[in-house]
């Protein structure tokens, strides 16, 4: 069936090659395209800055081309015969383009086009010309322009500086990119005078807006085309806009509701602020530190964008509004008073949620669980969040290949409570403009039955703050993070297991993990427009290394132990970054990189398992079955149960490439290759092969394959299908897939690999 396809892709390709000139009517010639020849005896670099912005009014575009045919074009051709078939309609309705003519494109529009262009960049002395160059029934058009040296600026002064306002624009002039023999360049202009404006707006004016500034350039001081700039107010400017305002009172509505009467409510005064509400809805004394304006102070647009920042993102309101009132009397200082209003209209306090869920884990294990969540979002009127849940679930692996499919239940009870606010002995919640960290306490009770093999219990405990320093960075440090994993009731299966890998059998072992973890992520998707937008997440995660001093600060005789229990000492640190780059919004180029490495430190000879990396998977190297990979050369002598547990190891390198384009408006596409492996950090007799050496690059598990996704938006459904292209494991001569035999059923079994995963990958 795969090889039907593409053939039958290959003939639609080489059909769409024989040209689409028998379709062109009679009397019209196909638009090809236009060609832009500057000439001037100028810097080629700033020639060629101006070519590549004119290029872009260059109207209209001609059809496009892919690997030198017009495929979309000849797809509407074939699709617009008056009986077109069922394929030919299809590919019309798909990738089909209407033609482009001759008759389409007014060069003499375009010409006063770039001529416009050229003035707004200060050539003011040129010529422009074009020609058609025609062949058959192909067109293209050669647009010339010939022209010389720029206006450049030789002074830039200011008029009506005795104003207090034109004051306080001279203040700021070095900061100014309009320097003498700047070329003139109205873009630049309009710059300058937003610079103006937002410098003006901190500084309290209120009322003033670009607009209202206007430039008078002479030119007849010069003969070598240079001018002087001058700056100067409209003569009908607003009084009100040439003066700053200053804060006189603060208004909060905590429980604002369009239908609220708030004259009537009570008023509590901290710090300069009012705070009106008729029942506690939020503590007045908490609300207070949110606001980073006071009474007295001047308007300034950046302190009232990031107090509302600061309480949107207690988590605690619907709507966060700050509204100006104005007054028409001046105060005796010169400025006009402003009456500042902050509207709260907070969300529902309580909520209580029940979850039927399809559950797909990374490690291939499927199944359904119950989730029931109790929320409470102001429990002690600070906006303090409590979340309490409880979760049933059964999962069952599968894509294990010739491995036994692993069966598990799970039952789970998590109690977290997230102060918005830093719970810290020194108050430094103000050092803090964009918003405020948050405390999060939480724990947790998890039982995990994996049956035929052992039984689970998982205390666990963390105290640590998390904080966004602007839009694009988050940051998360858990100064404590304790679990504890009780190992029981094992299987004389799992026993044998463990017994073959000492190793696995000390990971286990160590039930006490304590230690502190910071994750720092930069994501820079928050912006659409962005063309190469990065993704970046990174953590660090340290344990055991405070009990290990403190057993050598008292003298333990059991430097291992603490409170009787065997405790995991290591340092893990891991990096995720990924790379866009966007050719359109849909058609996307998306490569990765992940580096993990732990280290195990004194009485460890490997991560807990619990903190070990595996390669494999939906979200791994998709052409091998989940922790099937590694670790280095390593392969279990028999793939059973116990391969599981053996394929995993302290380091990990992997990258991955995918090219991602939609099919329709939720169906997408994606061709990718991914590469990667597992390594032990320590030698294991029992995992031989599996430490990392100089040799990792040859020990990487490569793959490529072809995704299909479909994106509603509240959810990605993915299916991956993928071949491996090297198998580290074999002998090196033997590694790379010398053919693809996809009509052998036992190669497919072997090699072809189906993922079913919820997202993207990466």
């Amino acid at each position: 069936m795969s090889e039907r396809f593409y053939i039958f892709l290959c003939m639609i390709f080489l059909l769409s090659s024989c040209g689409v000139k028998k379709f062109i009517p009679e009397g019209e010639k196909l638009y090809i395209g236009a060609e832009l020849d500057l000439s001037a005896e100028l810097p080629k670099r700033e020639v060629n800055e101006l070519e590549d912005e004119l290029e872009g009014l260059l109207r209209p575009q001609p059809n496009s081309k892919v690997l030198g045919q017009r495929f979309g074009l000849w797809a509407h051709y074939k699709g617009s015969k008056e009986k077109p078939g069922f394929i030919n309609k299809f590919l019309k309705n798909r990738f089909g383009e209407s033609p482009v003519y001759l008759s389409d494109v007014q060069p003499e529009r375009t010409m006063d086009i770039l001529g416009n262009r050229m003035e707004n960049k200060g050539y003011f002395f040129y010529k422009t010309d074009y020609k058609v160059d025609d062949k058959e029934k192909f067109a293209s058009i050669k647009y010339e322009i010939d022209f010389s040296e720029g206006y450049k600026l030789k002074t830039y002064k200011l008029l009506g500086d005795t104003l207090g306002i034109m004051e306080e624009i001279k203040r700021d002039l070095d900061k100014t990119e309009l320097k003498e023999g700047t070329r003139f360049d109205l873009d630049k202009l309009k710059s300058e005078r937003e610079r103006i404006d937002r410098a003006l707006k901190l500084k309290g004016y209120y009322n003033f807006n670009a607009d209202l500034l206007i430039f008078e350039s002479d030119t007849n001081q010069y003969e070598n085309r240079g001018y002087d700039l001058y700056l100067r107010l409209k003569n009908e400017a607003p009084e009100k806009s040439l003066h700053p305002y200053t804060i006189q009172q603060i208004r909060v509505y905590p429980n604002f509701t369009v239908t609220s009467e708030t004259e009537d409510q009570d008023t509590t005064r901290v710090g300069g602020i009012k705070v009106i509400q008729d029942d506690i809805v939020f503590r007045p004394d908490l609300l207070e530190n949110y606001i980073l304006f006071e009474p007295g102070q001047k308007f300034n647009p950046q302190t009232s964008r990031l107090t509302s920042n600061r309480l949107s993102s207690i988590g605690n309101f619907r709507y966060v509004n700050i509204t100006f009132q104005e007054s028409e009397e001046m105060l005796n200082d010169g400025t006009y008073p402003l009456d500042a209003r902050i509207l709260l209209s907070p969300l529902d306090k309580r909520g209580l949620r029940a979850e039927i869920q399809g559950v797909t884990k990374s490690n291939s294990f499927v199944g359904p669980a119950l989730i029931l969540n109790y929320q409470n979002r102001n429990l002690f009127r600070g906006g303090e969040t409590f979340n309490l849940t409880g979760k049933v679930g059964y999962e069952q692996q599968i894509a294990s290949g010739s491995r036994e499919a692993l069966r598990s239940i799970e039952l789970g009870l998590t109690g977290s409570l997230i102060f918005p606010r830093v719970l810290f002995p020194v108050p430094i919640m103000n050092r803090f403009n964009y918003s405020i960290p948050k405390t999060k306490i939480s724990l947790g009770y998890e039982y995990q039955n994996r049956t035929d093999l052992y039984q689970l219990n998982s205390y666990k405990a963390t105290f640590g703050y998390l904080w966004n320093v602007n839009r694009y960075q988050y940051h998360e440090f858990n100064p404590i993070s304790l679990s504890i994993v009780d190992l029981a009731n094992t299987t004389p299966v799992f026993e044998e297991i463990l017994n073959s890998n000492p190793f696995l059998r000390r990971s286990f072992e160590q039930q006490f993990i304590s230690g502190m973890n910071y994750t720092w992520n930069y994501n820079q998707l928050v912006d659409s427009e962005r063309k190469n937008p990065i993704m970046i997440t990174s953590t660090i995660d340290l344990a055991g290394n405070l009990f290990k001093g403190l057993n050598r600060l008292v003298g333990s005789e059991n430097p291992d132990f603490i409170f009787g229990l065997d405790y995991a000492q290591y340092i893990k640190g891991e990096v995720d970054f990924v790379y866009y780059h966007r050719f359109t919004d849909e058609h996307n180029l998306v490569t990765r990189f992940f580096g993990g490495l732990g280290v195990p430190l004194g009485n460890s000879s490997s991560l807990p398992f619990v903190k070990q990396f595996f390669a494999g998977g939906p979200r791994s190297v998709r052409s091998f079955r989940i922790r099937s990979l590694g670790p280095g050369v390593f392969v279990p002598q028999s793939i059973g149960t116990g391969g599981f547990f053996d394929q995993a190891g302290d380091i990990r390198l992997e990258g991955n490439m995918e090219y991602r384009f939609p099919f329709n408006k939720y169906l997408k596409g994606a061709f990718f290759v991914d590469a990667g492996n597992v390594w032990l950090y320590n030698e294991n007799e029992a995992l031989p092969g599996g430490r990392f050496s100089s040799d990792w690059a040859e020990e990487l598990g490569v793959g490529a394959g072809f995704g299909l996704r479909i994106d509603i938006q509240l959810f990605v459904l993915r299916l991956d299908l993928a071949i491996p292209v090297r198998k580290p494991w074999l002998e090196p001569q033997e590694r790379w897939q010398q053919s693809l035999e996809f009509r052998s059923g036992e190669w497919r079994r072997e090699n072809m690999v189906l993922n079913f995963a919820i997202g993207y990958p990466f």
